[in-house]
C-alpha cells in the first residue's frame, strides 16, 4: 500500500465504504444495455427509454443536480443526474453518498433514463437510476484547456500510450479510429480474394525449419518431441505446398516472428498477409496488387490519394515500373550488369556503405539499394527483375539471363510487397538453396535453411505460380498517416519497464551532482552537495539503497561512481 498514490488509496477506501453499503462494486450479472451512445443520438426521440453504459468521464456537481459525460465504445454522451429523479422517496443517499461522494471518473456505470433535450439544445439522458458496473482504482488521465487553448496533461508520451494502450484507447478516441481501420483493410483484403475463389487457409506457426525467406529467427523447444522448433519467419513454403496440393488460390494472414531490429518500421512480431495462385505470373500479380491498393484506399478514403505526412500518395493504377539494377544505375550511376561478387563489394564500399566479407552478390546488392535508392520511390514503383542471387524461391526470368521475376512494390521509400513468379523447378530450387548454406557456412546468420520436405514436395509437381507477401502493419502505417509502427500494433513489442524511483530532496542534491560528473571523492562530492551531516547521511545511505551508487577504496581516498 506505501506504493500507492494518494489518489489509489482514496479510491480504495471508497471501494471499502461501497461495499459497507451492501453495493458490490463488481457485479457478476448481465447489465441490460439496450443503445450505444451513437443509437441514441441517431435514433432521438424526446422522452425515449434507454439503457446505456460506459464509463463516467466528466461531471460538473451543482448541489442536487449534476451533469456528467458517459463514454462507450462508440463516443460520449451527456447524461443528468438529479437527486430527486433518482431518490424519490425520502432515502437520497444514492444521490448524495454513492453518486457525489463514492464514484470517480473512469468508473463504469450502467443507466436507465429519458431522452431530453436541455435548453442549449443538448441530447442528453435523465437519469432514472444508475448501477455501478466496476469501481477505478487508479485514476485516468484528465487532459485540460486553459483559457487560452492550450491543452496541459494529456497523455500523449508515447512510451507510455504503447505501454498502456487500454489508457491511451479511453483518452485519446482517436486512436480507435487507427485500428478500426486496420481491421477494414483485413476485411478489404479478404473480400477482394475471396470474390476472386480463393481460399483462406492457416499453416503452422511453429516450425521444424524456419524457410520462406531469408531472416534471423526465433528459437524454441519442444519438450515432448525433444528437438528445436521455430517462430515461423515466413509462410510461404507452406501455402506453396497447399499449390502442389491442388488448390488453384490460397492465403493466409500470419503472424511472423523475426529476431532482428527494431524501429520506427519494424517490430519482431508481425502481419503479413501471403497470397499464392496457380497458373499465373508475377505480370499478373502486379495487376492485381495494383486494383487491390486502389480498391482499398477507396473504401477508407473515399478516393485513391492517400495523406501521408507532407506527402500525397497516389494508390490509383497502373503504377511505375522498373528494373532494380536500372533503378541502382539511375540513382547512384554504377551498373551493376555483369559484375562479380567482389567488384560489387567494390562499388558498395566506394559508396561508403558499411559491408563485409559474409555478404554474398544478393546482400550487396540490396545493400546498394536499400541505402542509396529507396527513398526516391514515394509513389507506389514496382522494383522488378532481381538477380537471381538475391531470390532464392523465384524463377529465373524467361528474357534475362541473370535474373528473375520478382517484383517489390516500393511506397514513400518503404517495401510494401515482395511477389514472384514462383521457383517450381526442384532441381533449380534444391541448388539455390545449396547456395544458401554455402552463404550461411561464410557467416551469413540471415541465409535460408534447406527444406527437404519443401523440395520432396516441388518434386510431386507444382504448376506455374505466383505469390506474394504484403506488410499488414506497414499498409495500415500508409493508410492511416501513422509515422511508426507502434501505432498501429495494439500492444507493439517493449523494453522491459524500468522501474521509477522516487528520490528524497537529500538524495537528489547528491544524484544531480553525480549526474553529470559520474564518479567523484567522496570529499568533493560532499563539499558540492552542502547538505548537513544528517542530511549527508541520509542521502548517501539512500542512493545505495536504491542500487544507484557504489564507493571504491583507492590508496588515497573514497571514490564515489553510479552504478550502471
Amino acid at each position: 500500500m506505501s506504493q500507492l498514490s494518494e489518489q489509489e488509496l482514496v479510491r480504495r477506501e471508497k471501494l471499502q465504504s461501497i461495499r459497507a453499503l451492501g453495493i458490490d462494486p463488481y457485479p457478476a450479472e448481465l447489465y441490460p444495455v439496450s443503445h450505444t451512445s451513437k443509437q441514441v443520438k441517431a435514433t432521438f426521440e424526446e422522452g425515449k427509454q434507454v439503457v446505456i453504459a460506459g464509463r463516467l468521464m466528466t461531471r460538473r456537481i451543482q448541489g442536487k443536480a449534476s451533469f456528467a459525460e458517459l463514454q462507450d465504445s462508440e463516443g460520449r454522451i451527456q447524461v443528468y443526474f438529479n437527486r430527486d429523479e433518482i431518490c424519490p422517496d425520502e432515502d437520497k443517499s444514492k444521490y448524495n453518498e454513492l453518486y457525489k461522494k463514492l464514484l470517480d471518473i473512469g468508473d463504469f456505470i450502467g443507466i436507465e433514463g429519458e431522452l431530453f433535450t436541455t435548453q442549449v439544445g443538448e441530447q442528453t439522458v435523465m437519469v432514472k437510476d444508475f448501477t455501478l458496473l466496476s469501481k477505478a482504482l487508479r485514476p485516468l488521465p484528465q487532459p485540460r484547456t486553459d483559457a487560452d487553448g492550450v491543452i496541459h496533461d494529456a497523455f500523449t508520451d508515447p512510451e507510455q500510450r504503447y505501454r498502456r494502450r487500454y489508457v491511451d484507447l479511453v483518452v485519446n478516441p482517436h486512436v480507435k479510429d487507427v485500428f478500426i481501420k486496420r481491421t477494414k483493410i483485413m476485411n478489404a483484403i479478404r473480400k477482394f480474394y475471396n470474390d476472386m475463389d480463393f481460399l483462406e487457409v492457416e499453416t503452422p506457426i511453429l516450425q521444424p525449419i524456419p524457410g520462406g525467406a531469408a531472416a534471423r529467427p526465433f528459437m524454441t523447444h519442444h519438450n515432448a518431441l525433444n528437438m528445436p522448433l521455430y517462430l515461423r519467419i515466413a509462410n510461404e513454403l507452406y501455402l506453396k505446398r497447399l499449390i502442389v496440393g491442388g488448390f488453384d488460390g490460397v492465403y493466409e494472414f500470419s503472424k511472423d516472428f523475426r529476431n532482428e531490429g527494431m524501429d520506427r518500421t519494424h517490430n519482431p512480431e508481425f502481419t503479413v498477409m501471403e497470397l499464392y495462385v496457380a497458373y499465373k505470373d508475377y505480370n499478373w500479380m502486379m495487376d492485381t496488387t495494383e486494383a487491390l491498393l486502389e480498391k482499398i484506399a477507396i473504401e477508407l478514403h473515399g478516393r485513391t490519394q492517400v495523406t501521408l505526412g507532407d506527402k500525397t500518395i497516389d494508390f490509383k493504377a497502373p503504377y511505375k515500373r522498373i528494373g532494380i539494377l536500372d533503378a541502382i544505375n539511375e540513382h547512384t550511376g554504377h551498373d551493376l550488369n555483369g559484375k562479380s561478387e567482389d567488384d560489387i563489394r567494390d562499388i558498395a564500399k566506394s559508396l561508403g556503405l558499411e559491408v563485409d566479407d559474409t555478404m554474398g552478390k544478393g546482400k550487396l546488392i540490396d545493400e546498394i539499394f536499400g541505402e542509396k535508392c529507396e527513398a526516391h520511390y514515394v509513389q507506389p514503383t514496382f522494383i522488378i527483375d532481381y538477380p537471381v542471387e538475391m531470390s532464392p524461391l523465384t524463377k529465373k526470368h524467361r528474357s534475362k539471363p541473370g535474373l528473375t521475376e520478382r517484383f517489390e512494390l516500393m511506397v514513400n521509400g518503404k517495401e510494401l510487397a515482395n511477389a514472384y513468379s514462383e521457383l517450381n523447378d526442384p532441381i533449380d530450387q534444391r541448388e539455390r538453396f545449396e547456395d544458401q548454406l554455402k552463404l550461411s557456412e561464410k557467416g551469413d546468420d540471415e541465409a535460408m535453411f534447406i527444406d527437404q520436405d519443401f523440395l520432396r514436395a516441388l518434386e510431386y509437381g507444382m504448376p506455374p505460380t505466383s505469390g506474394i507477401g504484403i506488410g499488414i502493419d506497414r499498409l495500415t502505417m500508409f493508410m492511416t498517416d501513422s509515422a511508426s509502427i507502434q501505432d498501429v500494433l495494439f500492444f507493439p513489442q517493449m523494453k522491459p519497464e524500468q522501474k521509477k524511483i522516487d528520490l528524497s530532496d537529500n538524495e537528489k542534491a547528491i544524484f544531480e551532482i553525480l549526474k553529470s560528473q559520474k564518479s567523484m571523492t567522496l570529499s568533493d562530492l560532499k563539499e558540492q552537495a552542502g547538505l548537513s551531516n544528517k542530511g549527508w547521511d541520509k542521502g548517501m545511505k539512500g542512493l545505495a539503497k536504491h542500487g544507484l551508487t557504489k564507493v571504491i577504496k583507492t590508496d588515497d581516498s573514497l571514490i564515489v561512481e553510479l552504478k550502471d
